[in-house]
């Protein structure tokens, strides 16, 4: 990657927080119950999602950073969805711990050397990455999710 396109990835990554709270705005409260089908996520469960999702990705890039070559672990997020009630859960508190998570590490990667970037960890399911490749995950999610949100809207206002 080259390190304009990395820059890129790293100025999209760091405004995503804003890019979901205007997709957001959107999407009336009284349906981000609403799941498309049993096994797909609601509006409100993908926001608990981001949260927990953020979290982990604030632990794996300080790995890659301080403990290259360390393992991180892989999570079942449909098992996270499901065991820890995410429809009982704030979506206001996710977004600030979203927010506050993104925000702390767009600062810290915003500004390292080129050669940290292909710094290694070992994904328990997924082998050795680096770097550079958590970006292009972490930097897409959200965006991702702002996607499923608009089809659950959709098909939603459809039924109505």
């Amino acid at each position: 990657m080259t390190k304009e396109g990395r820059t890129a990835l790293i100025e999209s990554y760091g405004n995503a927080y804003d890019k979901v709270i205007e997709a957001l705005k959107e999407f009336p409260k009284e349906m981000w119950q609403y799941k498309p089908a049993p096994e797909k996520w609601s509006i409100h469960q993908i926001i608990i999602h981001l949260a927990d999702s953020e979290a982990n990705s604030f632990i794996r890039c300080r790995r890659f950073i301080a403990e290259p070559g360390s393992g991180i672990y892989a999570y079942e997020q449909d098992n996270w969805a499901n065991t820890m009630n995410y429809h009982a859960q704030s979506t206001d508190d996710a977004l600030e711990l979203f927010k506050c998570l993104r925000k702390m590490t767009y600062d810290l990667i915003k500004n390292l050397d080129d050669k940290v970037w292909s710094n290694t960890v070992e994904h328990s399911k997924l082998g050795t990455q680096k770097m550079e490749e958590w970006l292009k995950v972490y930097e897409h999610h959200p965006y991702g999710h702002i996607g499923q949100m608009k089809r659950n809207y959709d098909e939603w206002k459809a039924k109505r």
